[in-house]
């Protein structure tokens, strides 16, 4: 087997730092003479905190932030005007108001001002760049992230060389920990890739004196040729090891591309953007600070590399050519979980799912802002290249009113393989049947989509004798 040893690849950081015990210790205190009164008198005491070490193994690079000022050696300030990214409202600056370290923290501070009589704002974003890669490693970082509607802090990486592979999404990203300011009960890992657009996430939830913005969590991701791995405070979150890239419409690169070069590590706290929405009344910005503890970095000795691509399992269809389990809702079935029928609310969408008498039932008090704020799904079907499907449904209404149907793709940017197709439910029983071609790339999880959001109806709706199935290929 082909190993590759990695004793740390960094570009202008060329010395690996010791390993050291897991212990804090007070470093010697120098004497210094003060001639003008004949004394000699002692420097203020520094505390210094010794990473610890993490069995198999090699400790990289760690940065500690016990100083007083942001180590340049690692880290450079990467300024960005507005809108730079993700329709994001921040200014990244270099000022220190925005990146400072204090009491043995990094912070990175959001500030709201006002230029030419609206709201601005301005915020801190650091990057290892060409001072800190590395190559597969276990990074380990502590932080407590801010509450407030339109936060989003970010421990994140990219490729050093982000042409290598092209641009994003094709030369990959993978971000160990994202929080949301107007819900910190739920942390996001997630890696992205493609193209198209691939991506993978995992979500871990905690709550009350336990949030994310109410104590200090260890985030950490295990990158290995082949495989990464991501934990907060150990506890596994995601596992992924099937991405690919290429260019549209040409092979993929060799496995394991895009995820098999130097990447490095960024902090930040966003204002505003595609994903968390623009701050509002309630956004607190004096306490808008992201408080980053440590982070550290660490290398096995060596790296297997020799490493293949597994094959992705595509579930059988159903005696009767179904791949919808209990398309005919005869059994009952926990509607919050991940196996089969999954209910789901967002962006203000209220209601509520059962399954009684055959059917699966869904009532709903509130549409929400977007099409999917009330919405039903059922996730794990196959969906091949080159073959044919066909989706069909009974379903009413207890009014007339609209549904969108379709079939997603969580892992590859929610393409559509079936498009969102708009729905007349009327207040009978109504047979609907749709075919379509699979023209993207092979798909273990496509997902059957039923949204019921946005368009102001609210009318229950009933929905049985659900079926997709392959009809060539």
């Amino acid at each position: 087997m082909k190993k590759t040893r990695v004793l740390g690849i960094l570009l202008t950081m060329a010395m690996v730092l010791p390993m050291a015990a897991c212990s804090k210790k007070e470093e010697t205190t120098p004497l210094t003479s003060h001639p003008e009164n004949g004394q000699i008198a002692t420097e203020p005491e520094v505390s210094k905190t010794e990473t610890p070490a993490i069995e198999g193994y090699n400790l990289l690079w760690s940065d500690e932030f016990d100083g007083d000022v942001l180590d340049d050696s690692k880290w450079s300030y990467d300024p960005h005007e507005p809108g730079w990214t993700n329709n994001e409202l921040q200014e990244y600056t270099t000022s220190t108001d925005n990146v400072f370290v204090k009491d043995g923290k990094l912070i990175l501070k959001a500030i709201k001002t006002e230029k030419n009589g609206s709201d601005y704002y301005t915020s801190g974003k650091i990057k290892g760049q060409n001072k800190s890669d590395f190559l597969y490693g276990k990074v380990v970082v502590s932080a407590k992230v801010p509450e407030g509607q339109g936060l989003w802090p970010a421990i994140w990486m990219m490729p050093t060389d982000e042409g290598h592979y092209g641009q994003w999404p094709k030369c990959g990203e993978i971000d160990i920990m994202e929080s949301l300011g107007n819900d910190t009960s739920i942390s996001y890992s997630t890696i992205h890739y493609g193209e198209p657009h691939g991506e993978q996430q995992g979500t871990i939830e905690k709550s009350g004196a336990d949030s994310f913005s109410a104590k200090f969590h260890e985030y950490s991701v295990e990158w290995e040729p082949g495989e990464m791995r991501f934990y907060t405070d150990g506890e596994l979150v995601l596992t992924v090891n099937d991405w690919f890239t290429a260019v549209q419409g040409e092979d993929d690169k060799p496995y394991p591309a895009p995820f098999d070069q130097p990447f490095y590590i960024q902090l930040n706290l966003a204002v505003g953007g595609d994903w968390p929405g623009n701050p509002d009344a309630t956004t607190d910005f004096s306490k808008a600070e992201f408080e980053i503890d440590y982070v550290r970095v660490y290398q096995k000795p060596e790296y297997d590399t020799n490493v293949s691509k597994p094959e992705k399992p595509f579930r059988e269809a159903l005696a009767d050519g179904n791949f919808i389990r209990n398309g005919n809702f005869a059994e009952a079935e926990d509607l919050t979980d991940d196996v089969d029928w999954k209910f789901l609310l967002f962006n203000g969408g209220e209601g509520a799912a059962e399954i009684k008498d055959g059917m699966m039932i869904i009532s709903s008090t509130n549409c929400g802002t977007e099409e999917y704020s009330v919405q039903l799904v059922h996730p794990d079907l196959p969906m091949r290249k080159g073959h044919k499907y066909k989706i069909t449904f009974d379903i009413k209404a207890d009014e007339d009113r609209k549904c969108i149907v379709c079939v997603s793709a969580p892992n590859a940017g929610w393409i559509r393989y079936f498009p969102d197709t708009s729905i007349d439910v009327p207040t009978d029983w109504k047979t609907y049947e749709f075919e379509f071609d699979m023209t993207e790339k092979d798909d273990n999880n496509g997902r059957l989509e039923f949204n019921m959001g946005k368009h102001g109806d609210t009318a229950t709706i009933y929905i049985t004798n659900v079926r997709v199935e392959e009809i060539t290929g």
